[in-house]
C-alpha cells in the first residue's frame, strides 16, 4: 500500500495499474477475495523501482474514460519490460492491442450482459463454455489486433472480446471479469492469477493486524494524543481497537450523537464499547446538529454541514486538550474512491470522514483501514475478537439517517426514517434474511401520495424500502425478497407510521445507481 502500511515481501503481489476506470478498485478487491495481494498503482507512476518493492507476480490494466487511440503507450513498454503475464480489462484491453500495432475504433458500443464465443482453447478460459454471459461497457473496440496476437474470443456483433500475444503472456479482454454480472468472470481471474501468473493465495486480511497496530504506533510515535472519532459500526470500532492497541491511553475516543442515528443505537453502542472495554466520551449534539440542517435540502451541502459539525466539535475537544495531535477515522476503501480522492477517480459524493475534515482542525490523520473493503474489515474485526452483533451489523452511513431523508431534515421525516429503517431490519431478521444482505433501510422524501385511512382522504408521505446483496459496497443488486417479507415491511410501515401512504421497493442496482438516495 501506498503512503503508510505497506505488504510484506511474503505475499505475492498483482499490480492493478489504474486508469480512472470505475471497477478499478472492484478488480483489486477481487483479486484479494482470491487470496492474491493486490494493490492499485497510477498509471503515470508506472516504473520498475516501485515493482521491485514488492513479490510482483502479474500486472492488470484497468478500464478507463479515456480513449486508447490517443493514449500514450509509453506505459506499455515500461510494464511489458517487467516480464509478467499481463491482462488488460476493457481500455486495458484495448491500450494493449493499440500499442502494439492494432487499431481501435469508435462504434455503437456494447452496454450491460452479452454474449461471447470461445474460439481457441487456452489457460485464460479453461472450464468456460464456448458460449458464454459476461458484462459490456465500452464504446471504443479493437477493430483489428497486431499481427503478434490471435483473437481468443469474440462477442455476439462480431467485436473482439478477448486476444493474447502469440508468444507471451499478455491477454486483454474487452469485458469485465470483476464484476458479479460476469458468471465466470471469478474462474477467468483465478485461471489468469494461479494458472498463468503462478500465484500463491497467502493473503488474509486478518493476518496483518500486527503490522496495522505497528504502522500506526510508528506514525503517532511520541507526538501526543490520537483522537478516534467511533459511531458504533464496523469501521470506526476496528479502527479504534487497532488505535488503542497501538498507542494504550494516548486514545481518546468520542461518540457523538448527531441525532441521525437508528433507532435505539445510541443505547446499543454504548453498551457494547463497554462490553469490549472501549472507554469513550459521549457527547449529545443532537440540537446542534439538527439546527444547522433546517432548510438544506442539497444533498451534498448536507454531508459538508455534518462534516463541518464534526469538525468543530472536535476542534472545541483539542482547543480544551492541546495534547491531541492525531485524528484516526474509520475510512475504507469505497469511502476514499467515491469521494474523489483517488487521483483519476471521479467524485460521486463526499463522505463526512474523507472529504470534509477542514485545513483550520489542525490535526494530522491516521487510517489504519483505508485500503481495505468492509469484508476484509470484518475479518480484522473477527480476529481482533470483536462481537458477531457488532461485525454482521449493515452498514450505515457517517452523516446518518440526513442521507436517507431526500430534501430537507425534518423531525416529522426523521420520525417516520428512523421508524421504518427499524421495520425492516426486524422483519429481516425475523425472516433469518438480516445477515444474507448487505443492507436494509428505508428512506423518506418530499413526495407525497393520496391515500385513505380511517375512511378519510389523506396525503402522506411516500417510503422507498432499499435492501441490496454486495460483498464490498462497490457493486450492488437488489434482493428478491419473498413476496410475504415485502408485504409484512409494507403493511407495517403504513400501519404503525402516521402520515405514511405509500411504500415502494428500491430494484435497481448499483451501477447506475448508488445503493444510499443521497
Amino acid at each position: 500500500m501506498r503512503a503508510g502500511w505497506t505488504p510484506s515481501l511474503k505475499h505475492d503481489t498483482v499490480a492493478v495499474v489504474n486508469f480512472g476506470g470505475q471497477y478499478a478498485h472492484l478488480i483489486a478487491r477481487r483479486i484479494r477475495e482470491l487470496g492474491v495481494y493486490s494493490e492499485l498503482v497510477d498509471y503515470e507512476q508506472v516504473c520498475e523501482d516501485y515493482m521491485r518493492r514488492v513479490r510482483l507476480k502479474a500486472v492488470v490494466l484497468s478500464g478507463s474514460p479515456m480513449s486508447a487511440s490517443s493514449a500514450n503507450y509509453s506505459v506499455v513498454s515500461e510494464i511489458l519490460k517487467l516480464g509478467v503475464p499481463v491482462l488488460g480489462i476493457c481500455y486495458g484491453h484495448q491500450l494493449l492491442a493499440t500499442a502494439l500495432g492494432g487499431c481501435t475504433e469508435k462504434g455503437v458500443g456494447e452496454y450491460g450482459r452479452t454474449k461471447i464465443r470461445v474460439l481457441t482453447k487456452d489457460t485464460l478460459f479453461e472450464s468456460w463454455n464456448l458460449e458464454e454471459d459476461v458484462w459490456m461497457s465500452h464504446r471504443d473496440h479493437v477493430s483489428s489486433l497486431p499481427s503478434s496476437a490471435k483473437v481468443l474470443a469474440l462477442s455476439e456483433n462480431n467485436v473482439i472480446a478477448a486476444f493474447k500475444l502469440k508468444d507471451k503472456p499478455v491477454y486483454g479482454v474487452q469485458f469485465h471479469p470483476e464484476v458479479s454480472h460476469t458468471p465466470k468472470g471469478s474462474l477467468l481471474l483465478s485461471n489468469f492469477l494461479f494458472k498463468i501468473a503462478g500465484c500463491e493465495p497467502s493473503w488474509r486480511p486478518g493476518d496483518v493486524i500486527e503490522e496495522l497496530i505497528a504502522e500506526v504506533r510508528r506514525k503517532t510515535s511520541g507526538e501526543g494524543k490520537v483522537l478516534c472519532a467511533v459511531s458504533g459500526g464496523v469501521d470506526s470500532t476496528v479502527t479504534a481497537v487497532i488505535v488503542k492497541r497501538a498507542v494504550g491511553e494516548r486514545l481518546l475516543a468520542v461518540f457523538v450523537d448527531h441525532g441521525l442515528l437508528r433507532e435505539g443505537e445510541v443505547e446499543e453502542t454504548l453498551a457494547m464499547f463497554k462490553n469490549i472495554g472501549l472507554n469513550v466520551v459521549f457527547i449529545d449534539a443532537k440540537e446542534r446538529f439538527l439546527r444547522k440542517l433546517r432548510g438544506v435540502k442539497n444533498s451534498e451541502e448536507k454531508r459538508r454541514i455534518i462534516g463541518e459539525e464534526f469538525a468543530l466539535i472536535f476542534k472545541e475537544i483539542v482547543e480544551k486538550d492541546p495534547s491531541i495531535k492525531w485524528l484516526a477515522q474509520g475510512t475504507i476503501y469505497p469511502d476514499v474512491i467515491e469521494s474523489g480522492r483517488e487521483k483519476h477517480s471521479a467524485k460521486i459524493k463526499s463522505h463526512h470522514n474523507v472529504a470534509c475534515l477542514p485545513e483550520w482542525l489542525g490535526l494530522k490523520v491516521v487510517e489504519p483501514l483505508k485500503y481495505f473493503y468492509k469484508d476484509e474489515v470484518r475479518k480484522i474485526g473477527e480476529k481482533l475478537g470483536l462481537p458477531k452483533t457488532l461485525l454482521r451489523k449493515h452498514p450505515f452511513p457517517g452523516p446518518g439517517l440526513a442521507v436517507r431523508i431526500i430534501g430537507e431534515v425534518t423531525e416529522e421525516k426523521l420520525k417516520i426514517v428512523r421508524r421504518a429503517s427499524k421495520i425492516v431490519e426486524e422483519e429481516l431478521q425475523g425472516a433469518g434474511l438480516y445477515e444474507k444482505v448487505w443492507q436494509g433501510f428505508a428512506v423518506v422524501s418530499d413526495s407525497k401520495w393520496v391515500g385513505v385511512k380511517g375512511d378519510s382522504r389523506e396525503e402522506g408521505y411516500i417510503v422507498i424500502v432499499r435492501v441490496v446483496e454486495s460483498s464490498d459496497g462497490m457493486t450492488a443488486d437488489y434482493v428478491r425478497l419473498p413476496y410475504e417479507v415485502l408485504d409484512r415491511i409494507a403493511s407495517r410501515i403504513y400501519k404503525e407510521i402516521e402520515k405514511v401512504t405509500m411504500v415502494t421497493y428500491a430494484i435497481t442496482p448499483k451501477p447506475p445507481s448508488t445503493i444510499e438516495p443521497c
